[in-house]
Order: structure tokens, then sequence, then C-alpha cells
């Protein structure tokens, strides 16, 4: 396995451990998700399968392409965290918010699986630590390590299609 697939299979890992902690977190512990909890669980989700189809796409264009998207995502998860934890976890309701649009309106996953993708919280009664660091920051260490990671494999070229 190459050091390009070793990452994208590490950074998948990664992400879907990431929503396995929060699930254990919700159902084990009751510590139940916001909106935007539930929008960085999405974005895991995707950042994870832009990493499968980089594995299984193998030429160089297509793990670039799936690399990039892993990237952005990863991104969007940086942004996502920091803005629960500044602008919404300071609001007494964070209801019709855009994760509530992408989540429960565009996407519908609140209905496909409501175990895993409803909100149940506020954003200011998920605003909780663990080991003493606020959740959010957990999820924006795991996005931008993710991130650096991607971004330095998609620096390297990755060889031939094989």
């Amino acid at each position: 396995m190459s050091g390009g697939a070793r990452v994208f299979a590490g950074v998948a890992v990664a992400s879907l451990a990431a929503v396995g902690a929060a699930l254990v977190s919700q159902h084990g512990f009751g510590m139940q998700p916001c909106p935007w909890c539930v929008l960085q669980r999405v974005i895991f989700l995707g950042v994870a399968a832009a990493c499968v189809i980089g594995l299984l796409w193998r030429s160089a264009a297509g793990r670039a392409i799936a690399g990039g998207v892993a990237l952005l995502l990863a991104l969007c998860g940086v942004a996502a965290a920091l803005w629960q934890h500044f602008e919404a976890a300071a609001s007494a309701s964070c209801n019709l918010t855009l994760a509530d649009k992408i989540v429960s309106g565009w996407l519908g996953l609140d209905s496909l699986l409501p175990d895993v993708f409803s909100a149940r919280a506020s954003c200011a009664d998920a605003a909780v630590k663990l080991f003493g660091v606020p959740y959010d920051f957990w999820s924006v260490a795991l996005f931008a390590a993710l991130a650096i990671a991607l971004l330095r494999t998609l620096r390297r070229p990755f060889g031939g299609g094989h």
C-alpha cells in the first residue's frame, strides 16, 4: 500500500472513529447532540467516503480529486466546529440554522437515521467538556489533523494508476 493510500485509509478510519465516539457519547453517556454536532458527524462521514473513493479510484487524477474533496470537507468541519463553539453555543436556540437546513432539509438524514442524525439538544446545552476541553475543540483538532494529513499527501505525487 502506497503512502497516499495509507493516509486515505487512516483518515477514513479516524473519521469513522470520531462518529463512533460521538455515538458512544450520545447513547452511552447521554451527551445529546445539537444541530452543529450532527453536521460534524455528516462531514466526518463525507471525509471517510471521499477517502474510500480515493482508495478505490486507482488513477492519480482520481486520488487527487477524492483527496481534494476530503480536504475541503475537513476544512468545512473545522469551520463548523469553530462556529459551534464561538457562535452557536452562545445562543439559547440553534434551531433552523444552516446545520439544520443541511442535515434535516437538504439531506433528510434525521428522518432516515434519527438515532445518528437527529439533533436532540440546543447548542448551549450541548456545550460540554471532555477531559476539561470543550467537545467541539476535539472536533476542530481532529478535522485540522485530517486536513494536514490530506494536504501533505496531495502535495506528493500518487504515482501510477495501479
